[in-house]
């Protein structure tokens, strides 16, 4: 899994690049098959803006953005926004593969 931090009119520190790295690198907790993130970090005007990106095997890919005055409370409202994603997206799969009700009480035997 790729993590890539980026930033626009401000400069990454090694403390926020690592405070970055370490949240987001637990979102594969919440879906197995991620790929690759990008964080994008950008000052405007008074605030903060932190967008994720989170792009999964078969060209799923999961955005989320948030703006703050406080970086580190924006990055973390954006995951909070980013793993329900992921997490709704993962119930959807996992619905879409379960065994209809009714074979799974008789044990698929009909005869």
């Amino acid at each position: 899994m790729n993590i890539i931090v980026n930033a626009r009119h401000m400069d990454v520190t090694d403390a926020i690049r690592e405070f970055v790295e370490k949240k987001v690198s637990k979102l594969p907790r919440f879906y197995d098959n991620v790929q690759q993130i990008q964080v994008r970090l950008e000052h405007e005007a008074d605030q903060t803006v932190a967008e994720i990106v989170v792009i999964a095997k078969k060209r799923n890919t999961f955005v989320a953005s948030h703006r703050d005055p406080d970086l580190y409370a924006s990055v973390d409202h954006c995951l909070q926004k980013i793993s329900e994603q992921l997490r709704r997206h993962k119930d959807r799969v996992r619905d879409r593969k379960a065994v209809p009700l009714n074979e799974a009480v008789s044990g698929g035997d009909t005869t």
